[in-house]
């Protein structure tokens, strides 16, 4: 029987390549042991076949950023949701292309909250680039929530959702409200802050029923099922 060895120095010498490209094509996935795939270079080996994918590539691995749709639960955290992303929630239908890798659920970073006690869409980063974007202008990256309301909105309630309320204290600034069908409205708004739809839905004689972020700055969460994800696109800014 083969003494066990580390896949990585198995697939050096048999490719041949040196044992730093070798580790490459591991960690991105393009090395398969017996048919299934093994990212960990350090994974021992003896006899199994060792396969290369016919596309892999050296190039580095990509940051990723996923796109999560977070389920209603009042008590969901960042934590939480996390634990949502995994190989098995990956949507079926995901665009991006783009292979799973361990890799890509270490280190992931939320960004912009949603509001409060709202389901919908929530962003999870590994890219500095993308994490910057979203830290430095999360005050003025529009979003967009729709709002299911119970009541009976008065002659001049719209127009004061769009503009005319206070918040803490303060006046809000300009938004757009506009109804979506006979009980759900639609919010465009920058900087929301926690409490601030149910607070102002409340001030017009509406009850919140449920509310869900579709939005955030120019990418939309569109047919992402409650609690998949899937990859943020090269083309998607946001």
């Amino acid at each position: 029987m083969t003494t066990p060895v580390r896949l990585a120095k198995r697939l050096a010498a048999s490719l041949p390549c040196s044992r730093r490209e070798a580790e490459l094509y591991i960690a991105g996935g393009w090395v398969m042991v017996d048919g299934l795939v093994v990212e960990e270079p350090q994974f021992m080996v003896s006899e199994q076949k060792i396969d290369l994918h016919p596309d892999a590539s050296l190039a580095p691995l990509e940051p990723a950023t996923i796109l999560l749709h977070q389920p209603v639960d009042t008590a969901i955290n960042p934590s939480a949701a996390l634990q949502l992303i995994r190989a098995e929630t990956h949507a079926a239908d995901d665009p991006s292309g783009i292979h799973i890798l361990k890799q890509h659920f270490l280190r992931l970073t939320p960004h912009i909250p949603l509001e409060r006690n709202a389901s919908g869409l929530v962003i999870f980063t590994q890219d500095w680039r993308a994490a910057r974007k979203l830290s430095e202008d999360a005050t003025s990256l529009e979003q967009e929530y729709i709002v299911e309301v119970s009541g009976e909105l008065p002659p001049a309630g719209l127009k004061l959702l769009n503009h005319g309320l206070t918040f803490n204290g303060h006046a809000l600034p300009p938004i757009k409200v506009s109804w979506q069908n006979e009980t759900r409205l639609r919010f465009a708004l920058k900087g929301v802050q926690p409490g601030q739809i149910t607070h102002m839905c409340t001030s017009v004689g509406l009850k919140v029923l449920a509310m869900k972020r579709i939005r955030i700055g120019q990418v939309a969460m569109g047919k992402l099922p409650p609690g998949e994800w899937r990859y943020l696109m090269a083309q998607e800014k946001f």
